[in-house]
């Protein structure tokens, strides 16, 4: 049987550099990343879901929505998170579409849009920590705070931002659609963004929250509630280091679990970069994962294959 795979991949792969951030510019990272999706499906038999970031392409649609702000209404955060995943989940199906036919690859891909149930009792709602958005005076903030209900705080002498919350994963709502799709043959994008994030009353209603769901964990709970054999996930770096950007930095070919949370509690992997994937990645082999890569997208097949980015094992 088609192994299960989760890829995802991180903001480096959809906007290459600051200089190159138009839609124009996003298709083109879109595809060269596309190129490497296409060498993993022609180097193995997959059954492939790919996830993505989503950071930046957010912060586009608030920015144009606060300059909007005096004529339009504002963009709630929930409807943020699904405008990118359509207008991702569609440059990476037509990326795809195009690497697919010009290799002869039998496949085609389709986007999912995805819903990810948080807990409304996460105490990370209630203590709103993430950035995210524009700089504003203090002016605008209070604007914000009164009109909108926002959480805002000041930022290292910058200006002020808006702060949300970034509460954990709890389940899939979309998992069983993905698994059709993946019985069926397609290549799913789905979980952008880490997932829209929701919350459920006692009668089962969904409600968006103002919130941002952490894509490498979501992806990892998609990993393992797909039973998924690997997980890969894509950043900037080909492997993982020790001791990253000092005279003794070391590149890891191969990491354990045991050796991971060492390494964790050693403080060698900083918060909103590289320790989250490899909490993810622990979390998906304590969770019955088999095993899990980190590259860059360059390495995505040469990793698959074994000859380079970090493996990381129970």
């Amino acid at each position: 049987m088609a192994k299960t795979v989760v890829v995802a991949i991180g903001g480096n792969s959809l906007i290459a550099d600051s200089g190159h951030q138009t839609v124009a510019d996003q298709y083109d990272a879109a595809a060269k990343t596309c190129e490497h999706l296409a060498s993993m499906l022609k180097e193995e038999d997959l059954r492939l879901v790919v996830t993505h970031g989503n950071g930046p392409q957010v912060g586009f649609i608030l920015r144009r929505s606060e300059i909007a702000a005096p004529e339009l209404h504002m963009v709630p955060l929930d409807s943020c998170v699904a405008d990118t995943q359509g207008a991702l989940g569609y440059q990476l199906q037509r990326a795809m579409h195009n690497e697919f036919k010009r290799r002869g690859v039998p496949q085609s891909a389709v986007t999912v849009v995805t819903q990810v149930l948080v807990d409304p009792d996460d105490p990370a709602l209630q203590k709103p920590n993430k950035p995210i958005g524009s700089f504003m005076s203090r002016e605008q903030a209070e604007a914000h705070r009164v009109k909108d209900g926002w959480d805002l705080v000041e930022d290292s002498g910058r200006g002020w931002r808006r702060v949300v919350a970034s509460p954990r994963p709890r389940r899939i709502l979309e998992l069983e659609a993905v698994k059709k799709l993946l019985d069926a043959g397609f290549v799913v994008v789905a979980g952008g963004g880490g997932g829209i994030a929701v919350v459920e009353d006692a009668k089962g209603d969904l409600a968006g929250v103002a919130a941002v769901i952490d894509k490498d964990l979501a992806s990892s709970l998609m990993a393992r509630e797909l039973k998924a054999e690997l997980l890969i996930i894509s950043t900037a770096v080909e492997k993982v280091c020790l001791n990253y950007g000092k005279p003794n930095q070391k590149s890891l070919s191969t990491m354990t679990v045991a050796e991971a949370k060492q390494y964790i509690a050693e403080g060698h992997f900083k918060p909103g970069s590289m320790l989250p994937k490899v909490q993810a990645v622990v979390e998906f082999l304590e969770g019955g994962g088999k095993e899990a890569f980190i590259t860059d997208p360059e390495h995505l097949a040469a990793a698959l294959a074994g000859r380079t980015g970090t493996r990381v094992i129970p």
